[in-house]
């Protein structure tokens, strides 16, 4: 089904790949490829190993785009100077915190209006599809800070980053990295009947996430099995790549991604995309569609997966794993967490099923599930159905068509155009319930419980087409290869007046004149520091495993808070560690005693290690700054928002210790925040409250050294007990800038 190579091959003719081409290089090879081309248009360095991107259009949501105006602003925004999607679709159902989520939209649009944006208002699109319909175009780069912008199936390479990069942007900056590996990724074959785009996403994920075999690379879509997919299967496919720890995404262009930007209004924006016979790429990922059977992602990441036949003649062993994982992540709080006893005579039943946003809500699946109910009714005692129609084109299609009006007679519930489900904000299932969702993620309360307050419920993830099978049956989960159904040629018709009349483009009209209106939530950023001479880290919190984004700032209410920062703040790792924002409190209070007061604080044990230290070191008590650490195996793996880092920031935090950062765009969060990406090879043996010091931080930075002798201290004498060998791997000069001023903003300040 999936066969991976992980090593460099070239690209021969009839789609062949070959680790050795007569004549060929691989630096030439590499030149041929769809997304060397694309980069190297986009790129203001001269020099393709060391990339200084700019790109053609921006995009955020709004459960992150005020912190990233309020930090353009900060840093001396003057106007938006290429296409800025505002986009409300993450939090609008929320009604937690009173009028928060509205005052936020209305900080937006003013926003908008001042710097010459596009405000999509909330209910008429999930973002990426209004940046499908409307944005896209062959050749393009587009920049988001949802961790979902992914358009490759549109010739268009999205990338999804943390709100750092999308303000260096809007100030005419540029997004800088090392060239990244590009994989290609071969598709044969058809699917066949009943297999949708999200079961061929699972079995890749399936395939090679666990192994880092895509991590922060380039997917480069190839391969005579690309024509027959229709451009809704392609991008239901082509956004699930994040799942999968890829950078970006490119697939080649046809007459069906020329005839879909034409329905669009965007005609001109089409140019056929392919490699060049002799492009070499770093590895290979050859699927054969036809052999992809229906799948079914277990908790708790997508990733997790494996044919829903293979599930079943093991469910009762995998469902005893998932209880068990469970009950760890819920730990001592009310009952205990059990889905077993949804096997009900040897098969599986669910409460409750969803199909929705970017990923799940297109009008193919949407037509999909209304063919395989036919004329059934689900039972108001059964298992409910409900679907978010990716935009207000496409819902509005669906009943012009007749297809919402027959899924309401289904019994399907139709609800706004917004990513509730997928973002855990609306649909959260009952306490030890179990969903299964054609969403993008299913990680740990991703589904909107609350672990901590006794609440834990399940997401399994799983194509509309098997969702819906499964609701016919009765909420029996079963395989959609397992029915026979008539799946009727459905095309979805795109009418762009509702856009036109709906959402406000004020792209190239700004108005210096209007000062957007803050309402009380949106609080400035607290004044950052950056290190003094030494830095000396406390441990704050110290984990086992995989650090996810959703733990380090939970999705759901929590977000509603995202223009606050002290409050959202609050929230730092809630469903995992209720303790560490106490911890890292107290630890701040001690850094801001410091500064106030020479270096010493009210805590005389504290000053007695700063006065062994001071001896030993040579210095005063004032160089010695104090900052908050979060250890783990490996730190950031899911989301793109930066509150990950920015909270750890706002509590005193200064730095990560880590084997391994799960994404490009977390480690530059933490860099865009202030805090030091150390990591280390070294098994990691470092408890809650333990003192680690960096010793001559700054020189390090202002040096461009990558190395670092990280010293754990004893409290008593201030001596090293022992090192870890650190690396801060590459950094460029700005990074190493930013992390001495403290953060982005202090550094565009400076400057």
């Amino acid at each position: 089904m999936i066969k991976l190579t992980d090593h460099g091959v070239f690209l021969s003719k009839n789609w062949e790949f070959t680790a050795q081409l007569p004549g060929a290089l691989v630096q030439e090879g590499r030149k041929k490829s769809m997304a060397w081309k694309i980069l190297e248009a986009h790129n203001h360095s001269g020099d393709m190993n060391h990339l200084r991107l700019k790109f053609d259009a921006l995009v955020s949501p709004d459960n992150n785009y005020v912190n990233i105006l309020q930090t353009a602003r900060a840093s001396g925004l003057e106007k938006f100077p290429v296409p800025y999607v505002l986009s409300n679709c993450h939090n609008t159902l929320c009604a937690i915190g009173g009028t928060i989520n509205e005052d936020d939209h209305v900080y937006g649009l003013g926003n908008v209006k001042k710097y010459g944006g596009i405000f999509v208002p909330p209910y008429r699109a999930v973002l990426h599809q209004y940046m499908r319909e409307m944005m896209a175009g062959c050749g393009k780069m587009i920049l988001g800070s949802d961790s979902h912008t992914r358009y490759g199936a549109l010739g268009t390479m999205g990338i999804g980053e943390g709100g750092g990069e999308i303000a260096k942007q809007l100030l005419e900056k540029t997004y800088d990295l090392a060239r990244p590996p590009i994989v290609a990724v071969k598709l044969t074959g058809s699917p066949r009947p009943g297999v949708g785009a999200m079961d061929v996403a699972l079995a890749l994920a399936a395939a090679v996430f666990g192994n880092g075999f895509v991590k922060n690379k380039i997917l480069e879509f190839v391969g005579p099995g690309i024509s027959g997919l229709s451009m809704e299967y392609r991008l239901g496919l082509d956004v699930m790549t994040t799942e999968c720890a890829a950078l970006s995404s490119i697939w080649c262009t046809d007459e069906k991604t020329e005839e879909y930007l034409k329905e669009h209004g965007r005609g001109e924006e089409y140019r056929q995309l392919a490699p060049e016979e002799g492009a070499y790429y770093d590895s290979l990922i050859e699927i054969d569609l036809s052999q992809v059977e229906c799948m079914i992602a277990l908790p708790f990441h997508p990733s997790n997966a494996m044919p829903i036949r293979q599930f079943k003649e093991h469910m009762a062993e995998i469902l005893a794993q998932v209880e068990a994982e469970g009950q760890k992540i819920k730990g001592d709080q009310g009952k205990a967490f059990s889905i077993m006893n949804h096997i009900k005579g040897g098969e599986l039943y669910v409460d409750q099923a969803l199909v929705s946003g970017c990923c799940g809500g297109l009008f193919e699946n949407l037509a999909a599930v209304s063919d395989i109910l036919g004329d059934d009714v689900i039972p108001g005692d059964g298992p409910s159905l409900g679907v978010n129609p990716a935009s207000l084109p496409v819902m509005a299609d669906l009943m012009n068509q007749g297809i919402a009006g027959r899924l309401a007679l289904n019994g399907v519930t139709m609800r706004p155009c917004i990513c509730g489900p997928c973002f855990g904000v609306t649909d959260v299932p009952a306490d030890n319930g179990l969903s299964i969702r054609h969403v993008t993620r299913n990680y740990p309360n991703r589904e909107g419980s609350k672990p901590g307050q006794g609440q834990m419920a399940a997401a399994f993830l799983m194509d509309a087409r098997s969702i819906a099978a499964t609701i016919k049956n009765g909420g029996r989960l079963t395989a959609a290869t397992e029915l026979s159904v008539e799946y009727k040629s459905w095309h979805h018709h795109f009418d762009g007046a509702i856009y036109k009349g709906q959402v406000f483009d004020n792209y190239g009209k700004a108005d210096p004149s209007v000062e957007p209106v803050m309402g009380p939530n949106i609080a400035d950023w607290p004044r950052m520091y950056g290190p003094g001479k030494h830095l000396l880290l406390k441990t704050a919190g110290s984990y086992e495993g995989s650090v996810t984004t959703d733990e380090l700032i939970p999705s759901g209410e929590a977000s509603s808070y995202r223009s606050n920062p002290e409050k959202i703040s609050g929230y730092t790792m809630i469903s995992r560690d209720p303790a560490y924002v106490g911890r890292a409190k107290e630890i701040r209070q001690l850094e801001q005693e410091q500064r106030e007061n020479g270096g010493y604080t009210s805590d005389s044990q504290f000053n007695h290690l700063l006065d062994c230290l001071k001896e030993r070191l040579g210095c005063e008590a004032g160089d010695i700054t104090l900052g908050s650490l979060m250890v783990s195996d490996q730190i950031g793996d899911g989301s793109s928002r930066e509150q990950a880092a920015s909270c750890q920031k706002v509590l005193g935090g200064f730095a990560n210790l880590a084997n391994a950062y799960s994404t490009k765009r977390y480690r530059s969060n933490l860099i865009n925040w202030g805090l030091l990406p150390l990591r280390t090879e070294e098994k990691l043996r470092v408890p809650v409250g333990q003192y680690l010091l960096v010793p001559d931080v700054r020189k390090v930075l202002e040096n461009g050294e990558s190395r670092v002798k990280l010293q754990v201290i004893c409290p008593e004498d201030g001596q090293a007990e022992r090192e870890i060998s650190c690396t801060l791997d590459e950094l460029t000069e700005d990074e190493r800038q930013i992390l001495l001023a403290g953060c982005l903003m202090n550094y565009y300040r400076q400057g």
